[in-house]
């Protein structure tokens, strides 16, 4: 079993500086787990504790049944891929992909010639065996990299951010090989990277950090649509969630809402306040009514199948983006109306957590 288990784990440096705090996350055995948040959240300092490479300040780090606090990182059966490939220049695919079951001195030749062998089929590599990195492109460099992961079979693969040194439709197609590999060898994966796209499109869950706290752990969908705060909201999805100050008065069995050039009433039961309403681009439409709400364009970015229109209220200066079709296109400094429906917006109180306004199941808080 390969679960990883980090119970209460903090890592803080220095007298101070607190890197992670008490972080609670069970990765389960067999999942890809990305661990996503912006430069600095702690994303790789949590993953280095894992493999070891970073001392605990509190907490336990257990995988499988084993809490590994105190075990030598080449003694936990775990194999990370780094953003920098590392390969030796003098030696081939093979040679580079054998050189750590070589140096454990643990397998035989036949063995290790049979995980290499098997490892570069399953990365489709094996023409690449007697070449040297120096004739390989970066995608290929990073399948060997993989490959000499692959070949130790371990418990847990962890990822830090293997693919940001590939162009943008490399790093498209890795993502894709990666999860089948993955799927294919069934083995427990964490996965950092500050690029949300590929927590959406990688994981079977996403782990989100902010400033060393874990902010929610859920399918990609669930952060998406049920986000647990205005953090979570605003950092899942591109282009980014609006966000307009309100003042909420109750009405009934709905709710007024007023604010940044808002005025409209939506079903909901909530207490009078200011709250901060949260609407995507996606959800924002093209209104005939001149009476809804009033924005002017700023910049239209094309963007092939939609455009991204950038806005601001006629009497503030807060960015506002739509998402519309390709077809709409209008002029900078044309007024235009925005609609949205009720059921897509989100509110959110002083503190940044989201307020359920339905009969919403739990956004999986706990992980």
């Amino acid at each position: 079993m390969s679960r990883v288990r980090l119970s209460n784990v903090s890592k803080v440096y220095g007298d101070d500086v607190l890197a992670v705090k008490e972080v609670d996350l069970t990765v389960r055995d067999g999942e890809f787990l990305v661990l996503v948040g912006p430069s600095g959240c702690g994303k790789s300092t949590t993953l280095r504790m894992i493999a070891g490479l970073e001392t605990i300040t509190q907490g336990e780090i257990e995988i499988g049944e084993t809490v590994v606090n105190d075990v030598r990182p080449q003694d936990r059966n775990i194999a990370m891929v780094f953003q920098n490939y590392a390969l030796y220049p003098h030696m081939t695919v093979r040679e580079n992909m054998s050189f750590g079951l070589r140096l454990s001195k643990q397998f035989g030749d036949d063995e290790i010639s049979g995980r290499v062998e098997d490892a570069a089929n399953l990365l489709e590599i094996p023409e690449l065996l007697d070449q040297y990195p120096k004739q390989l492109s970066g995608g290929q460099q990073q399948r060997v990299a993989l490959g000499r992961s692959i070949v130790r079979d371990p418990d847990v693969f962890l990822m830090d951010e293997p693919l940001s040194n590939l162009d943008a439709k490399l790093r498209t197609q890795m993502r894709t090989e990666l999860q089948r590999i993955q799927d294919d060898l069934g083995v427990t994966t964490i996965y950092v990277t500050h690029d949300q796209t590929e927590a959406m499109t990688m994981g079977d869950r996403i782990a989100i950090l902010n400033d060393g706290e874990l902010q929610q752990v859920a399918e990609p969908e669930v952060c998406y649509d049920q986000p647990n705060n205005k953090f979570v909201a605003g950092f899942i999805g591109s282009p980014s969630m609006n966000f307009f100050d309100v003042e909420v008065t109750p009405a009934g069995d709905s709710v007024q809402v007023a604010g940044d050039g808002i005025e409209t009433t939506i079903p909901a039961t909530m207490e009078a306040g200011d709250y901060t309403l949260g609407i995507r681009p996606e959800d924002l439409s093209i209104a005939s009514d001149e009476e809804r709400f009033q924005a002017i364009v700023d910049v239209v970015e094309p963007m092939g199948s939609d455009n991204f229109l950038y806005l601001h209220p006629p009497d503030g200066d807060q960015e506002i983006i739509a998402r519309v079709g390709s077809d709409y296109h209008p002029e900078s400094g044309e007024k235009i109306a925005l609609d949205f429906a009720a059921n897509d917006v989100h509110f959110f109180d002083e503190t940044g957590e989201r307020i359920m306004l339905s009969d919403e199941s739990d956004p999986m808080k706990a992980p």
